[in-house]
């Protein structure tokens, strides 16, 4: 299109025409244009997102008491397997008196799991959380009704026979698949049934751990991959629910009480940064060993569904040596973090959890990864904190806060979902002052796990599928610039009773005029009829003696001159068009301009100079006045 500054001479039979010489649109078009080919401008959310919240909530209620199921669950497979009695009591499976035998618990689970995998759904295995990423980055957030069913049941049985793993991941992955459930049931967009599937994830993490605003970030961060108000209102609504459910049940209690904590000085809160830091660093490498046992697995020359028996080999040797590994370990969370435990009792108990761990969730059985790597991370924080201790007593450091870093820490480096780590983190331990720390660490982690790896512990799996998983959520640049802004405000216009004989010699002259891929047609009275692009212009299949009116076959594709460009692109995409009629904000809706495909992309320019190009634009001369640098 031509400039605004250059007006060209119109060739015979050729209008040109600016914002301010705008044409009418045909009145015949007056009545339906705001309602059929134009995109609407609504309020941030509508009545459907009242519609989607009532079901959220209703979720959120739901999630809650399948988290008590669940947690009944793995009381009772733990009670049979371990101590020979029918109980839901939520037990540890550390004080058994199986002796050798233990070995041979871990084994029975993995041989089931396995057995269910292979003939209900081989989605169970693994934590959960990649596999719903997965549906909703790929299939419209459409997770199989079964794994509502299949997912807490395989996971109560690995946890319950001794796995090292916390009940978190399953109830996530099993809220997220009863959301899922419902919006496939419910007539809703894929958009909506993603909120939904989110919704059902995080009320269970929020019915499990009583953190909400935690469990509405990790939605975010993990699931959604936008902040946006007509998904946030819903969920966060969800795990309102499901908290309060909690909170009726069990009392408001953190679940891993800790004493009061002194508020940290400026010496201390460095070295918990360096901490973080040094766990970010370790989260980095407790990735790349997880999924290279799990490379390991893929190599042996038997099925899949004995890979869980052999990874609960290993959890049962390492749960005879040392007990305290087997099940979910929340106790030694919260023994970690009140500094009950030694230096020799934590030290053992972060290399053997690791080794069960990670060997048991690289053989592809279920459960979840938040517990170990908490109890992991808190364990080296708390030790890195006592080795400060005895090195530098006057920095003031207190080993349980550095625990409480180091847990949180080593969580936002493996998944980088930082906001959720540090939430989560005081949410559960209720501790103000653990705030500064846990928030300097956990960034430090973040840093040190961007810088060194690409894909999460969360997302690697699914990555070397192919999946292209969202790592960063920036304002859509396009919803920014309003069409009236970008569009092209001198058009060049064609009568509809000109013959396509006359048009076709015009075109075929070469002028500047003559080199557009879109033509508005005006009617002898001034109203836009419609838009034909030069290739149906110079389609044979036409008889030069047709008027350009008899070629028009529907009404201009409009966009108002206050909409977006994102709506605007949007609308091509609905209307299967490249360029659109740009009209005013008000009736009778004059013709200013024309936007195309090109003009979106010209729009990017600004974008990508901001991102792009540096320079100095202030020098200080003469004392403190700026000048420009030339």
């Amino acid at each position: 299109m031509t400039s605004e500054t250059e007006k060209p001479a119109a060739p015979p039979g050729v209008r040109l025409e600016g914002s301010t010489d705008a044409l009418p649109l045909s009145p015949s078009l007056g009545a339906t244009l705001d309602a059929t080919r134009m995109p609407r401008r609504s309020t941030l959310v509508d009545r459907r997102v009242l519609r989607i919240t009532v079901v959220a909530v209703a979720l959120g209620v739901a999630a809650a008491f399948i988290a008590q199921v669940l947690t009944a669950l793995i009381g009772l497979v733990t009670n049979l397997a371990f101590y020979g009695r029918l109980s839901t009591g939520f037990s540890s499976p550390a004080g058994h008196h199986l002796g050798a035998w233990v070995i041979v618990v871990p084994v029975i689970g993995g041989l089931i799991v396995g057995a269910m995998a292979r003939w209900g759904s081989r989605a169970i295995r693994g934590h959960g959380i990649p596999e719903a990423m997965e549906q909703v980055l790929l299939n419209e957030s459409k997770i199989p009704p079964r794994i509502t069913f299949l997912k807490p049941v395989s996971s109560a049985i690995a946890i319950g026979t001794g796995g090292p793993f916390g009940a978190e991941g399953p109830i996530i992955a099993t809220g997220g698949a009863l959301g899922s459930f419902v919006g496939q049931l419910l007539h809703v967009t894929g958009s909506e049934r993603k909120v939904l599937l989110a919704a059902g994830a995080a009320a269970g993490m929020a019915a499990v751990f009583g953190s909400p605003i935690a469990a509405v970030v990790l939605a975010v961060e993990l699931l959604l991959f936008e902040l946006r108000p007509r998904s946030l209102i819903p969920v966060a609504l969800a795990c309102v629910a499901a908290t309060g459910v909690r909170y009726a049940i069990h009392g408001s209690t953190p679940v891993f009480a800790m004493p009061a904590l002194a508020t940290p000085g400026l010496a201390a809160l460095a070295c918990y940064v360096a901490i973080g830091a040094l766990l970010g660093l370790v989260s980095v490498w407790v990735t790349r060993i997880v999924y290279g046992i799990e490379d390991a697995f893929e190599k042996l020359p038997i099925h899949w569904m004995w890979w869980p028996a052999i990874g609960g080999v290993a959890v049962g040797v390492v749960g005879y040596f040392a007990p305290l590994t087997l099940g979910v370990g929340y106790t030694n969370i919260e023994d970690i973090v009140s500094g009950r435990l030694t230096l020799h009792a934590m030290a053992f108990l972060c290399v053997m959890k690791f080794l069960s761990w990670s060997i048991s969730l690289g053989s592809g059985t279920s459960g979840g990864t938040l517990a170990p790597l908490f109890t992991i991370g808190g364990a080296l924080g708390a030790l890195a904190g006592m080795a400060v201790v005895a090195l530098a007593p006057k920095f003031g450091v207190d080993p349980r806060i550095a625990g409480l870093v180091g847990m949180a820490a080593i969580f936002a480096g493996a998944s980088r979902a930082l906001l959720t780590a540090v939430v989560f983190a005081f949410e559960t331990t209720g501790q103000p002052a653990g705030l500064l720390p846990l928030l300097g660490g956990c960034t430090a982690a973040y840093l040190i796990s961007a810088l060194m790896m690409r894909n999460t512990i969360m997302t690697e799996k699914i990555a070397r599928r192919g999946v292209r998983v969202p790592a960063e959520y920036a304002a859509d640049y396009l919803e920014q610039v309003a069409v009236g802004d970008a569009c092209t405000r001198q058009v060049v216009t064609l009568r509809s009773d000109q013959t396509l004989a006359e048009v076709r010699r015009w075109l075929a002259e070469g002028a500047a005029d003559a080199s557009h891929q879109g033509y508005p047609v005006i009617d002898p009275a001034g109203h836009v009829q419609g838009v034909l692009t030069r290739r149906s212009l110079l389609d044979p299949q036409w008889h030069y003696t047709l008027t350009l009116g008899e070629l028009v076959m529907r009404p201009p594709i409009v966009v108002n001159e206050g909409h977006s460009l994102r709506e605007a692109a949007d609308h091509m995409v609905a209307e299967q068009v490249g360029r659109l009629i740009v009209v005013g904000k008000e009736a009778p809706h004059p013709l200013v301009g024309i936007i195309t495909r090109g003009d979106l992309l010209s729009a990017h320019a600004r974008r990508l100079q901001e991102a792009r190009k540096s320079g100095r634009y202030l020098r200080f001369r003469d004392g403190l006045k700026p000048r420009p640098v030339q």
